[in-house]
């Protein structure tokens, strides 16, 4: 059984146990998440699905999958890029600190990692002290990974810029 199977059975479980089911259509949403390695739009998944199946998806299907799999905490929505992520921690079992994504603005690669409280508790007094209120704790901050800045200094070695 490859890793992505194995993700999906334990998401599988992980539904049911809250009382939910993921269908095959979800489960194929999820899997095209996986082994995407990076962000997806809803229509990129329609067209994702439509390659894998050979078959069509209305885009507001896919938004309700997406729906489901985000209430279930299985993938992430992307403010930043209106995009999607699978959550790379659906295997554990464990609960996770807060949240940050780092997102390639090149070529949409996203990693997930882990905020410590009390960076967490200094943005929260930070965005308090300026008179706002935190509306939503999840960080996703524009980066650029390092193979695309390989690719960059790669380019401007060769005098491409």
């Amino acid at each position: 059984m490859d890793a992505i199977q194995r993700v999906i059975d334990h998401a599988e479980r992980r539904c049911k146990e809250n009382g939910s089911r993921l269908t095959k259509k979800r489960k194929l949403a999820l899997s095209l998440l996986l082994k995407s390695g990076k962000a997806l739009s809803a229509y990129e998944l329609v067209e994702a699905y439509k390659t894998e199946l050979g078959d069509t998806m209305p885009a507001m299907s896919m938004y309700r999958i997406l729906e489901f799999l985000i209430a279930e905490n299985l993938v992430h929505r992307l403010d930043l890029i209106n995009k999607y992520v699978a959550c790379e921690h659906i295997k554990c079992e464990h609960e996770h600190a807060q949240t940050q994504f780092l997102i390639c603005g090149q070529c949409q690669k996203v990693k997930e990692v882990a905020i410590s409280a009390p960076i967490m508790d200094l943005l929260k007094k930070n965005t308090s002290d300026a008179g706002f209120h935190l509306a939503s704790p999840q960080l996703e901050i524009n980066c650029i990974c390092q193979d695309c800045m390989s690719t960059e200094l790669r380019a401007y070695s060769v005098g491409r810029y």
